[in-house]
């Protein structure tokens, strides 16, 4: 598969247009969301491009970026948001609307397995064994070409994924449930913020 790699420093073109149903994925310096910077947003409109953003992080300065994440008229599909959902919040200092989640869809829909990685995902519904070997790798600095093809392989994918795990969802009448956790998934990343790393539901 050819993919159309497009890196943009610090924000999207002022006439990039997307579309209304995008696949984002962030890269960061770590875990520690305080410590640990955010240094790309990677984008694709799901045909086969992937649109990377590298970000000034003396600013944090993306109008057209945030723009985007912030349109609820527009449908963001992330795999595990909720990292990516508070270093945006944190970094961009944005809320992020109108989110599915691929991590999330997968628990619920595939209860026959207990991999939900992205790689998993991308194994079983569009039988391509894609290299996580960039994973955890400077993201900080100059980008190399495998490191953004990998960037790239984060995003392509997950339209595709989203539809497959929805019509098992849809199929096994647990649809309502997956846009409930939805409709958590700010609170849970508020509470990720604010420190609370625990299930505050448990007793």
């Amino acid at each position: 598969m050819n993919i159309d790699i497009n890196l943009h420093k610090n924000d999207l073109p002022d006439d990039l247009n997307l579309g209304n149903v995008l696949a984002v994925d962030g890269e960061f310096m770590g875990l520690n969301v305080s410590r640990d910077p955010l240094c790309l947003i990677q984008i694709s409109s799901g045909n086969h491009d992937a649109h990377i953003v590298q970000f000034d992080r003396l600013s944090y300065n993306a109008p057209n970026l945030i723009k985007i994440l912030n349109d609820p008229k527009i449908t963001k599909i992330f795999h595990y948001g909720r990292a990516d959902l508070a270093y945006i919040k944190y970094y961009l200092k944005t809320e992020t609307n109108n989110i599915l989640d691929t991590k999330i869809a997968s628990k619920l829909a595939r209860s026959y397995s207990d991999q939900h990685s992205l790689k998993t995902l991308i194994k079983e519904f569009i039988n391509i064994d894609i290299s996580k070997q960039f994973q955890s790798s400077d993201f900080g600095g100059e980008l190399s070409s495998a490191q953004l093809k990998y960037c790239a392989n984060d995003v392509i994918y997950l339209h595709k994924i989203h539809q497959e795990l929805n019509k098992i969802l849809e199929r096994e009448k647990r649809i309502n449930l997956y846009h409930d956790c939805l409709s958590f998934l700010k609170t849970r990343v508020d509470l990720d913020l604010a420190q609370f790393k625990e299930d505050i539901w448990s007793y």
